[in-house]
């Protein structure tokens, strides 16, 4: 496994005739945005079905941002010791900044840290899933935002500083402590990990985008024009506000014989 850069793979033929509607449209986009930008990935959505499993349906025990209820759910499996990861989040936050507010985007964050390459990265999970157990949604967030700014894409976490990064967002250092000592929040990343592994996730940030029944994964570190251009394209679908003259792009695509396009 590793952190992981915009995927080049090609989106699969075997996309569910269901979802033709929705993810392959959103495709095409991506694929005519990347076209003009040469630092892009070829391809950021691709279909689901080598996915085991989805991902498990949400919990108490899940840190969100956004509406919890929203339409369009993105659950992350991330490494906070990936550079990758790093830059994806701060493409996340501006994307919450915009869409959040909506109510109709939420983020869920999980861990999938990748201790072969960051043997400090499951302390780090551990870590953050303690501040979320002793302060709550927004103390997790706060500590998991203070982690990714606190060093640049090619440093590691200095985690002799995760008591103070835990203070800062809002909890007790002794509480802390107490917490990531005695581990008992080393089953909740085991079975973050398992999940992200189910539900397709060998690299970081692996992204699954939920709306309603159907699933779609962004690969890797996309910038921010291709997330936005995903979030989009489907609140515009859920409206009911979709540019028909997007039709015109799928002309310029090739498709395959149920109809889904083929993206280079």
């Amino acid at each position: 496994m590793s952190c992981m850069e915009p995927s080049t793979q090609q989106t699969s033929p075997a996309i569910p005739i269901a979802i033709i509607c929705g993810f392959a449209m959103i495709a095409i986009a991506i694929f005519f945005t990347n076209r003009n930008d040469k630092s892009a990935a070829p391809v950021a959505v691709k279909d689901t079905s080598g996915i085991q499993d989805a991902p498990r349906a949400l919990t108490e025990a899940d840190y969100i941002r956004g509406n919890p209820n929203a339409q369009i759910l993105m659950i992350e499996y991330s490494d906070y010791d990936c550079p990758f990861c790093n830059q994806y989040h701060h493409t996340m936050k501006q994307i919450m900044d915009e869409y959040g507010i909506t109510g109709k985007v939420a983020w869920i964050y999980r861990q999938f840290p990748l201790a072969d390459i960051h043997p400090n990265s499951p302390k780090i999970s551990e870590a953050a899933l303690c501040v979320g157990e002793l302060g709550g949604n927004d103390a997790f967030w706060k500590f998991s935002d203070t982690v990714y700014s606190s060093h640049g894409l090619d440093e590691q976490t200095n985690i002799t500083k995760l008591p103070k990064f835990a203070e800062q967002a809002g909890v007790r250092i002794e509480d802390f402590l107490g917490c990531t000592n005695s581990k008992r929040t080393e089953q909740q990343v085991v079975a973050d990990i398992e999940d992200g592994y189910n539900a397709g996730a060998r690299a970081t940030p692996h992204t699954v985008l939920v709306v309603g029944n159907q699933k779609a994964v962004i690969s890797g570190a996309q910038p921010y024009s291709v997330v936005k251009s995903i979030v989009q394209n489907l609140i515009d679908q859920l409206d009911g506000t979709f540019d028909p003259a997007a039709e015109t792009l799928e002309k310029r695509v090739p498709i395959n014989e149920q109809g889904v396009p083929i993206l280079e």
